[in-house]
């Protein structure tokens, strides 16, 4: 997924999100939705021990209410999942309601994890008045 991170940002980038922290090793924990060579959404995933910072969850204008921001959550949830996850945060200005019917909570940003707080999302990239959200995951069996 390293190769993609040109695409990656600039998708991020026409989408008002943060991209500036993102590097190639990020971009291995990044899902992408493609056709042909073109991407079509995007969405990604920081994990911090058993907690995770979902984040950049972007689809194309065009390709908007389509299911594919659905399908990219659900498998990112499902990655989290099967790779020992067990709580999901994000922070969002503009995707609370899509967020809130997948089961995510409105939390206060302080009571988030301080490996979480720490990161650049969280300290510097995120606005104060982005909505912080979480999610504990069911393990499946």
């Amino acid at each position: 997924m390293a190769h993609d991170l040109p695409a990656i940002l600039a998708l991020l980038g026409e989408a008002g999100l943060p991209y500036q922290d993102l590097t190639a090793a990020h971009a291995t924990n990044f899902l992408v939705a493609a056709d042909g060579h073109s991407l079509l959404g995007i969405v990604g995933l920081e994990r911090y021990d058993e907690n995770a910072l979902l984040r950049s969850l972007a689809v194309r204008p065009e390709n908007r209410f389509t299911g594919l921001g659905t399908q990219l959550a659900d498998a990112i949830e499902d990655h989290a999942r099967r790779t020992g996850v067990g709580t999901l945060y994000l922070l969002t200005t503009t995707a609370a309601n899509f967020f809130m019917r997948r089961g995510y909570e409105v939390i206060d940003r302080a009571t988030a994890p301080s490996t979480l707080l720490e990161t650049t999302e969280f300290s510097s990239l995120c606005p104060s008045q982005a909505t912080c959200m979480r999610r504990h995951l069911i393990k499946k069996s």
